[in-house]
């Protein structure tokens, strides 16, 4: 018997919102004035080399309550920017907020006092200042670009960027669709952050109740049920504890509309239709599907990939993908994104007929954390954690020394690879790993780039990995780095403390890269969160084997993976590198990369041999 879920009814009522999207109630302005205000893609398109974007304030209404966003052009989302490639554009940035502001264009190579972000690139735009942002376009693509100045993010200040290619697009569509997917709380991210550190589950409302503990005795067992649930409590962990805030303060969001508000886009059947996803949430990860009609993805994070049809895909946060659909039927499609810890979800309608609207499919059922997620080796389908025996796991709990064996990171030669550089041990922990700061080590991390991530590995259908895909057109860069990094990504989930290696950034010393150096990146994630991690001005091309290179702006890493991606140091400066769940970064998880010239010595060939800090 399914026993009631006393949250679902008030739950369902709140992520669903209002009709009227955050955009328009701000402005005062009726539905129709905002329909013809925005247009059919949700937000105004400014075209051009030379654009002026105003930010500043409005109240908005998204769930009944008004409340206070941050606006670009007094709209939430700001306006889609659409360039050409090889020009150059010049964006005037006035700040109309009463605190120092900022745009960061992500994904976008550029000089890097260009780049947006206050600290690093330059100081920021103090209130009632305009700064004039200049650099040419060197790419094409789907974008995206938001603040990098405290909460900003969180509160409405982001927008789409399409840059159309000098060459013909290889992919030639009916219509070009953005769809931006966001997460809107009504609490002030200041709170929602204060809470976190105080009570890092306060917004989890999957945890376990007495029915779940009754199931599962009769299931596996009285001791095998204590037995895990001993485990768990030991290390202060929760096996439902997939995101940090969920739908119990956030509504989902698709083109600034909540799921009632139910954004359409009208096709005539037969057309191609290209559809730009793209995840600006603050803390969501996104599972995305059409249910009736098939995808075919052509181009991730702005990058052209050979393409590869598929119906359901995992986007990490700041990450895009632009998929081909063609509808044939006559009827209404349901685009539907629910959070990756099913509390709630994001919603559209692809229909020839604004009348006709399509079923939105039930919410799956929370996935369990299990051996996988604990970086524990192979995967295991299910809830894969059944008959799991404690004693197995090596976590830092109360009382464990401090390694003994320093700062440095063994080498090993890589078997497949004789003729490169030694490889760092990524399962060897550094001794800054071992402290307040780390409540768990990944002690078997795993390759788990064709693991479609939890939730997601018993579908019936085909789910898009990043072994998958592949840069069109064969690798875009060398294949062989001159140098290795390997860098840990912890955290402490009860004391809400983020980081890389255990140190995190108001401790950390910047890493430094040579101008043009090929640096291979392995990064491992140590933790039960699934991390999306940007850096800045240069491109990460992710090996997915077979000498193929996928590249990209933001590489997600699942709990317990293992995973290496090359970067070519091609632009001098100072460049963020972060976690892109916005609480992770302000929480630790944040590092400095400096491109620097080598010395003309060429005593630069052993630099860092020992990982970052050496």
């Amino acid at each position: 018997m399914k026993t009631a879920d006393p949250f679902s009814l008030p739950r369902r009522r709140f992520v669903q919102g209002l009709a009227l999207g955050a955009t328009g109630l701000g402005l005062g302005l009726s539905p129709g004035q905002l329909l013809a205000r925005q247009g059919h893609t949700g937000a105004p398109t400014l075209s051009g080399d030379t654009f002026h974007l105003t930010l500043g304030g409005a109240d908005v209404n998204i769930t009944g309550k008004t409340r206070p966003a941050t606006t670009i052009n007094g709209i939430v989302p700001g306006p889609t920017l659409r360039w050409r490639e090889g020009d150059t554009v010049t964006l005037k940035v006035t700040n109309m907020l009463p605190e120092t502001s900022s745009i960061h264009w992500h994904g976008l190579l550029l000089p890097f006092e260009m780049d947006g972000v206050p600290g690093l690139s330059f100081d920021g735009i103090k209130p009632g200042e305009t700064f004039t942002y200049r650099f040419p376009v060197k790419q094409s693509g789907t974008y995206w670009y938001h603040s990098h100045s405290g909460f900003q993010e969180q509160t409405g200040l982001y927008g789409s960027i399409i840059i159309d290619p000098k060459n013909p697009e290889p992919h030639a569509v009916d219509r070009d669709q953005v769809i931006v997917l966001s997460d809107w709380s009504d609490e002030d991210p200041k709170h929602i952050f204060a809470t976190l550190k105080k009570l890092s589950h306060y917004y989890n409302f999957n945890e376990r109740t007495v029915f779940d503990t009754l199931r599962d005795f009769r299931h596996k067992g009285v001791i095998q049920t204590l037995k895990d649930r001993h485990m768990w409590n030991t290390m202060r962990m929760n096996d439902r504890d997939l995101a940090d805030v969920t739908g119990y303060t956030y509504t989902y969001l698709m083109n600034g509309q909540s799921p009632n508000g139910n954004w359409t886009c009208q096709f005539n059947p037969g057309e191609r239709l290209r559809l730009r996803f793209i995840n600006a949430s603050a803390m969501t990860f996104f599972d995305i599907r059409i249910p009736g009609l098939d995808m075919t993805v052509i181009e991730m994070d702005g990058q052209p990939v050979r393409p590869v049809p598929f119906h359901e895909v995992r986007l990490g946060v700041a990450e895009t993908l632009d998929v081909i659909v063609e509808p044939k039927a006559d009827q209404a499609y349901t685009l539907f994104a629910q959070s990756i810890d099913r509390s709630g979800f994001a919603r559209g309608t692809l229909t020839p007929n604004p009348a006709m609207s399509a079923p939105v499919p039930e919410m799956d059922p929370p996935p369990l954390l299990g051996h996988t997620e604990m970086g524990m080796g192979a995967m295991q389908h299910g809830d894969g954690h059944e008959g799991m025996d404690h004693g197995q796991m090596n976590h830092n709990m109360a009382g464990m020394k401090h390694s003994d064996h320093g700062n440095a990171v063994p080498f090993a030669i890589d078997p497949n690879n004789p003729d490169l550089p030694p490889r760092n041990n990524a399962t060897d922990h550094a001794a800054t790993e071992y402290g307040p700061g780390v409540d768990m080590r990944a002690m078997a991390p795993g390759e788990m780039l064709a693991d479609p991530g939890i939730g997601l590995r018993d579908r019936d259908w085909k789910v898009l990995t990043y072994a998958d895909l592949e840069t069109a057109g064969g690798p875009p860069d060398s294949l062989h780095p001159e140098r290795e990094i390997v860098l840990h990504l912890t955290g402490n989930m009860s004391r809400y403390m983020w980081s890389f290696n255990g140190i995190p950034f108001a401790d950390a010393v910047p890493l430094e890269l040579y101008h043009n150096e090929r640096v291979r990146i392995t990064l491992v994630n140590d933790t039960m969160m699934t991390h999306p991690i940007h850096l800045h001005g240069l491109w990460s091309d992710l090996e997915v084997g077979d000498g193929k290179l996928l590249r990209k702006h933001t590489v997600t890493v699942k709990p317990g993976e293992k995973l290496s991606y090359l970067v070519r140091a091609d632009t001098l400066g100072r460049w963020a590198y972060h976690c892109h769940l916005l609480y992770h970064m302000d929480a630790g998880m944040f590092r400095e990369v400096r491109v620097v010239e080598a010395p003309a010595d060429g005593s630069h060939a052993h630099h860092g041999a020992h990982g970052e800090d050496a």
